[in-house]
């Protein structure tokens, strides 16, 4: 049977090859239409800065629901998630798969015009036009999963994004991702510290693999992230950030819950 991970990456080749026949914009889905529909002149801010300023620096992730988890805010307005967040983190993802987490790419191109802090596009990542896609909704940066392309493909698809301004959250989940990324000298390294086969969770996935990763390396630990002893323990990863969805998707206060987030890394 299918891991739920290559059942994504099965569903989004067919919506790939969906857009081709039926684009959702007003424009073809090719990357010579979005080429065309870009607007070049417009600078997002840097999510490669955001990230390598000192002290912790927090993704927030606009999320509604995941195969794990199944729905996990019910009551889900991306605007007045991303107008909370946009005080208090400093950088937000934005789930733009359809059909696992029930993301949109709307979503990622409304919140573009109403934050001025760096979007990363959080999305399966798995053909060059997703890319140009990413580019046209606004975003700062894109994630590229290791688990899912080939070497090839990531040297590809971070060239690619790099000469779009675009920046890479490269994501691993263990020690021979690890070792590929690095061999590709990518910039900002993600250990996800969700096992993407099974779900299973453990921040000590973020512990371990940090032993290779030099200190001039972004590194942002992702996953299974609740409360200050969480983030107690990650600091000695010498993480620089962490992504965080569902704890701050439950939580009815987002502002107090970064903040003690925040005050936990400093002391």
């Amino acid at each position: 049977m299918d891991t739920i991970l290559e059942k994504i990456v099965n569903r989004k080749k067919q919506r790939l090859e969906e857009l081709t026949k039926n684009s959702i914009y007003d424009f073809q889905f090719t990357i010579a239409d979005f080429e065309k529909n870009i607007d070049f002149s417009i600078k997002k801010p840097s999510f490669y800065d955001a990230m390598k300023k000192d002290g912790l620096s927090i993704i927030g992730e606009v999320k509604k629901a995941s195969p794990s988890k199944g729905i996990i805010r019910e009551i889900f307005n991306p605007i007045e998630i991303a107008n909370e967040y946009n005080d208090i983190v400093d950088a937000m993802s934005v789930l733009t798969e359809e059909d696992f987490f029930m993301g949109k790419a709307k979503y990622l191109k409304e919140i573009s015009k109403n934050v001025d802090i760096p979007l990363l596009r959080k999305d399966f990542i798995i053909d060059p036009i997703q890319i140009y896609e990413a580019k046209y909704l606004g975003t700062s940066a894109i994630l590229l999963i290791m688990s899912i392309l080939s070497d090839k493909e990531v040297k590809e698809f971070y060239s690619l994004a790099k000469n779009l301004e675009l920046d890479c959250l490269v994501e691993t989940h263990n020690l021979q991702e690890l070792n590929r990324a690095l061999d590709i000298d990518v910039d900002i390294i993600g250990v996800n510290n969700r096992n993407l086969k099974d779900f299973s969770v453990s921040l000590d996935t973020t512990i371990e693999l940090s032993k290779y990763i030099s200190k001039d390396k972004i590194l942002i630990s992702e996953s299974g992230i609740f409360n200050e002893n969480d983030i107690k323990y990650l600091k000695e990863a010498n993480i620089d950030g962490i992504l965080v969805g569902e704890s701050f998707m439950r939580s009815d206060n987002i502002n107090s819950l970064a903040k003690s987030f925040k005050k936990a890394f400093e002391e």
